[in-house]
């Protein structure tokens, strides 16, 4: 890992809880790639989603990041 991200993590959640942080980022990470496999398994299998279907997902996606955006840190995520 770059050391520049290295600190800002350091920065962030001190040195005791790089590795907490460290692995919930990974965690996130296959979570990403397993539903990125799905998605396009699913799409080889029924084809590609109608632009309805995008513009719907693309709201919830905004939708999601707004009320994120709200909360405060440390704040639990509903």
């Amino acid at each position: 890992m770059p050391a520049g991200r290295v600190a800002a993590v350091k920065a962030r959640v001190g040195a005791r809880g790089f590795s907490a942080y460290v692995s919930a980022a990974v965690e996130r990470q296959i979570q990403r790639d397993l539903l990125e496999e799905s998605l396009r398994a699913k799409e080889a299998e029924i084809g590609p989603p109608t632009q309805e279907i995008q513009d719907w997902a693309a709201a919830i996606f905004r939708e999601a990041e707004e009320q994120a955006a709200r909360l405060e840190p440390g704040e639990e995520k509903r």
